[in-house]
């Protein structure tokens, strides 16, 4: 209890309080206002458009990323020679961090000295690539940013879909095989529900981690392009270096918070609405 209030409780509270503090510009001399701050800061066009902008990156990330892990995950569940290799390699990705994953991607996609920026049929086929850039492109950056925020996690999803696949009884695929089930049908019928209660935890996972990105928001496009501020998700209204809050402990501490409730509420509807189609062994 001691460990949990010091480290969950109390900062919880604490922002809670700091949320209903309006302070000046430099971020001093707060005063109490109440609980309008909430509503106001919700209502603003600031943190709508945030919240929108990181509901794409939810919307992006969330499903590529669980279909590419348990895609990779399925193939890689095959008992065939050199197979622990590609385990290896789809997994690697658990161990590199986000600040080593972005800066891999800015040098592919920099457009000045990237690697897919300087490939000629490819910058002629999208021009793009190279001016502005992806990253600098208000249309692609954060479709680019979310790429990169998928394949840095897809080794935790690869893992978790793989323990799961370990975990069905081989039994279940012998006997739809001798009635008769394609290894399309036993896909669909047999690996899929048995993956239910992974799937299900993979996929609140990754919606939490979407909606708390903040690394490769930062490293690869700081929120921008200005003034159109494609990538300025509700983490990075938050903390970011470029955020019109900055310094501002009162709005900040309300935006997180809210954050929280969104978190909250999205983990309860895909409980009450995946978690019922989830099939548990007994």
């Amino acid at each position: 209890m001691v460990i949990l209030g010091a480290f969950l409780l109390y900062p919880l509270g604490r922002a809670v309080w700091l949320g209903q503090q309006r302070c000046d510009v430099q971020g001093r001399n707060c005063v109490s206002i109440g609980w309008d701050q909430y509503t106001d800061t919700f209502m603003s066009s600031e943190f709508q458009h945030a919240l929108w902008v990181t509901t794409k990156f939810a919307l992006i990330t969330v499903p590529l990323g669980l279909a590419l892990g348990v895609g990779l995950a399925v193939l890689a569940d095959k008992h065939l020679r050199g197979m622990a290799f590609f385990r290896a390699v789809f997994s690697s990705t658990v161990a590199t961090s986000v600040a080593v994953t972005s800066l891999m991607w800015l040098f592919l996609l920099q457009p000045e000295v990237g690697a897919l920026a300087n490939v000629g049929w490819l910058s002629d086929l999208f021009p793009v690539i190279k001016s502005p850039g992806l990253l600098r492109d208000p249309g692609t950056a954060l479709t680019s940013v979310a790429l990169s925020s998928v394949w840095s996690s897809l080794g935790f999803t690869f893992i978790l879909v793989t323990a799961g696949l370990q975990g069905i009884p081989d039994e279940l695929f012998e006997a739809a095989a001798i009635d008769g089930a394609s290894s399309t049908r036993r896909f669909w019928h047999v690996t899929l529900p048995m993956l239910g209660p992974t799937l299900l935890f993979v996929v609140i996972v990754l919606t939490t981690r979407a909606y708390q990105t903040y690394g490769e928001i930062d490293l690869l496009t700081s929120g921008g392009p200005k003034p159109y501020d494609s990538t300025m998700t509700l983490t990075y209204l938050t903390y970011g270096q470029d955020s019109i809050i900055r310094g501002n402990v009162g709005l900040q501490a309300t935006t997180a918070v809210l954050l929280f409730v969104v978190l909250l509420g999205l983990s309860l509807l895909q409980l009450r609405g995946i978690g019922k189609r989830v099939h548990y062994g007994n």
